[in-house]
């Protein structure tokens, strides 16, 4: 790896870093200006909701300049969000007449328009910087990173808001100067801000890969057709549509997992909000660890052999009911349940599931789509697929607790449906392997051989 892939690294930290610590900063700005409860849900809805309806524009934006210069771009627009938060608690915009906690939902969504941008520059790069046969290395670096900053950034969000450390903070006193934080929620987006700006000046040493650049059309009929186009390319390779369906299924997945964790939890072993979340940060250490073997074990090459374990994340999931029905022993020495240890290492093993089953798609679908029609455009398509299916997955999930549906069904019918679909991909691609398989050995082959692009 070179020192551009670590600039990229120290980057992409401290940028996701202040995304996780700045959602519980949001809500906690909400709860400070009395929003309704049903509010708070919303902040991801607005945040994700801009990955969608910008996929067209982001990936060309991405493929116009410098990959460093788009993230550079990216981290400003969302401190431009988090002032807009500031303003947001701004008791004065009631005077516009819709209620006041609207406007943090709109500044949230500027947050996530910096977030849409940003990624598809992300993963971009790392087809222009590394040689194909170290993108599965560099994707294990980069989503175990994730998963440490969406940990302590979840963690940090929770200190920067308690009443010991918002206390130390908002007694700082700057000479001749009223910078307007009185809350808590506000110092910590304030905080929160000074970690995109560290990051935006990492991107600013971020090398130039000397890739050719694509002039950003501004015609957006042009480029929701280009969009369309090249969507409809991916999902036509039959290597690209194969990895598209996994990382789509996983994103939507995961999304939803995280709210059946906490709402299984919470029904049947009866662990407060606080406790029940740490449930969530368990799946992740799972995720950073099956992501690191992944990288160390599978090569691009290889990296269709994990489907497999698409269909045992979903049956493994579904053993979450029968943890309430083991003895209720407290283990001693731990100083927990049965239960709990129970849940907490199937919680592992789900995460390391996913990370192992999610890390070699990923490197796979990035490279196909740097051949197929450039990075930012590839990552521009995979953005919009994944997200889109955690609105449709979060949907359905919503529906069903509309429904009063025991915590028990939800967990069975999401743990069917993952496996269900885990199976499907798995037979398409057999089917592909059946009809142009000695075409798509090559073409692996290659993609482990190569060097360059």
């Amino acid at each position: 790896m070179n020192r551009g892939f670590y600039i990229i690294l120290a980057a992409q930290f401290f940028s996701a870093l202040a995304d996780n610590a700045l959602l519980i900063a949001a809500i906690a700005l909400l709860r400070d200006i009395h929003a309704p409860a049903q509010y708070e849900p919303q902040l991801k809805f607005y945040f994700t909701v801009s990955y969608v309806l910008l996929a067209a524009f982001v990936g060309a934006f991405a493929d116009s300049m410098a990959k460093g210069r788009v993230m550079f771009i990216s981290n400003g627009i969302k401190v431009g969000g988090c002032m807009l938060l500031l303003l947001s608690a701004f008791p004065g915009l009631a005077a516009l007449g819709a209620p006041l906690y609207v406007y943090p939902l709109f500044a949230y969504a500027i947050v996530g328009l910096g977030a849409a941008a940003y990624s598809p520059a992300k993963y971009g790069i790392l087809t222009e910087l590394l040689p194909p046969k170290e993108l599965v290395v560099a994707n294990g670096w980069i989503e175990g990173l994730t998963v440490a900053a969406i940990i302590l950034g979840t963690v940090m969000g929770g200190m920067l808001i308690s009443d010991k450390v918002s206390h130390t903070l908002l007694s700082w006193d700057f000479p001749f100067i009223d910078v307007g934080i009185n809350t808590p929620a506000e110092a910590a987006i304030l905080i929160v801000s000074l970690l995109y700006v560290i990051a935006a000046v990492f991107n600013l040493y971020i090398p130039n890969t000397g890739v050719d650049h694509k002039p950003l059309k501004k015609n957006p009929l042009y480029l929701l057709k280009d969009f369309g186009h090249v969507l409809k390319l991916l999902w036509s390779d039959k290597l690209g549509q194969i990895s598209l369906a996994v990382t789509t299924l996983f994103w939507g997945a995961g999304a939803t997992l995280q709210f059946i964790v906490i709402k299984w939890a919470e029904k049947a072993l009866h662990l407060p909000l606080s406790k029940a979340s740490i449930l969530q940060g368990i799946v992740a250490v799972g995720v950073a660890l099956g992501s690191v073997v992944a990288a160390r074990k599978i090569t691009i090459d290889r990296s269709i052999r994990v489907l497999p374990f698409g269909i045992a994340l979903g049956v493994a999931s579904m053993l979450l009911v029968g943890i309430p029905y083991l003895p209720a022993v407290h283990i001693q020495w731990l100083g927990i349940s049965l239960h709990m240890l129970a849940a907490i290492v199937l919680m592992v093993v789900v995460g390391a599931m996913s990370g192992f089953f999610v890390v070699p798609m990923n490197a796979l679908l990035q490279h196909r789509g740097h051949i197929l029609m450039g990075a930012g455009h590839s990552i521009a398509v995979q953005n919009f697929n994944e997200n889109t299916s955690i609105l449709i997955m979060l949907g359905l999930y919503a529906t069903l607790i509309e429904l009063n549906a025991p915590v028990e069904a939800v967990v069975v019918l999401f743990g069917v449906f993952v496996a269900a679909l885990s199976y499907v991909v798995l037979r398409w691609h057999r089917a592909n392997m059946r009809e142009y398989g000695q075409e798509l050995k090559n073409l692996l082959a290659i993609a482990a051989k190569s060097g360059h692009h």
